[in-house]
């Protein structure tokens, strides 16, 4: 179902596409391609929103920073410095967070209206980002495919080609409470990686480092999440054609749990102890699938170089069930 949801400033019309399947609810925003709301039943079969939003188009724009559900691009995460080498080239990006570049700058693709075409149990976004777009070089056709399958899972395929060589990282920003209120910290949580990276006072990584013996270590049970988190696991898997299952999210109150499956070498935490009014800190949970922060300057990690003739795929799938 799509329907009007409201006018920019500028008078571009924003929509809103309802998909629903097998009990979930979710519903989309032309506008940053937000997710605007995902509804699940309880162990009790009561459904509930299960992530942060707003009712109307104003919410989303007088509260931007967050990032509320919202497509991520053309590079998610921190990039140092606002600045990355490529083919003995050093390009300069927008900095909006401190002397760095996060989420592709000032207006990145959580800010723009997308193209949407239905697609079948879904909605394929896309939009060219212009060569030179908040400084990253080449033109970009990106598109995102947002679809329930048959056991009522969330799937946000993208695809990307580009005319010259850039870099990219996509991602969603969906802030998880499985109990459709209060704080997520109580919430238990498990990521299959033995590895993370310590990030500095910026919050770029340093390095990389296990897990063992820290509070980063939650493979071996669903352990509460709690406060203080912005960091990226290093998954076991690494890269993989098909997505892979690397978290699950339970919470006992309703006995909602989320599951996490991607063909992304990384996933960014982040427990929102910054988000601010009408929110409170703590009251989501962001569980970003992604490649590196700051790979561009950092050649040891997965590679987030895209070059003509090639195409960007990354998938995640949010599984959601009871018990």
């Amino acid at each position: 179902m799509n329907e009007l949801f409201g006018t920019l400033s500028d008078g571009s019309p924003v929509h809103r596409w309802t998909l629903e399947r097998s009990g979930v609810r979710v519903r989309l925003l032309s506008y940053g391609g937000i997710v605007q709301s995902v509804e699940v039943p309880d162990r009790e079969g009561r459904p509930g929103n299960v992530v942060l939003g707003f009712a109307g188009l104003d919410g989303y724009r007088a509260h931007p920073e967050p990032y509320f559900g919202a497509l991520i691009g053309r590079y998610a995460n921190r990039i140092a410095g606002g600045r990355f080498p490529l083919d003995g080239v050093t390009y300069a990006l927008e900095p909006n967070n401190g002397p760095n570049s996060l989420h592709g700058g000032e207006r990145g693709f959580d800010k723009r209206v997308w193209d949407v075409t239905p697609v079948e149990h879904g909605v394929r976004l896309a939009r060219v980002s212009p060569h030179g777009e908040a400084g990253f070089p080449g033109r970009l056709d990106v598109s995102a495919t947002y679809t329930l399958d048959g056991a009522g899972a969330l799937r946000i395929a993208y695809e990307a080609v580009t005319d010259a060589p850039t870099v990219v990282n996509l991602t969603n920003h969906s802030y998880w409470n499985l109990s459709g209120a209060g704080n997520a910290g109580g919430h238990e949580l498990r990521i299959a990686a033995s590895r993370f990276t310590p990030v500095d006072a910026d919050l770029i990584p340093t390095g990389v480092a296990p897990v063992e013996g820290t509070r980063f270590d939650f493979r071996a049970e669903e352990r509460k999440v709690g406060a203080g988190y912005d960091h990226n696991f290093v998954l076991d898997k690494g890269v993989t054609p098909v997505p892979e299952q690397v978290a699950e999210l339970y919470d006992p109150a309703s006995g909602r749990a989320l599951t996490v499956a991607t063909t992304e070498p990384g996933l960014q935490l982040y427990t929102a102890d910054h988000l601010g009014e009408p929110f409170s800190p703590g009251e989501g949970i962001a569980l970003e699938t992604q490649h590196f922060p700051d790979s561009p300057n950092r050649p040891e990690f997965p590679s987030t170089v895209l070059r003509p003739g090639a195409v960007f795929r990354s998938e995640t799938v949010y599984g959601f069930s009871a018990r």
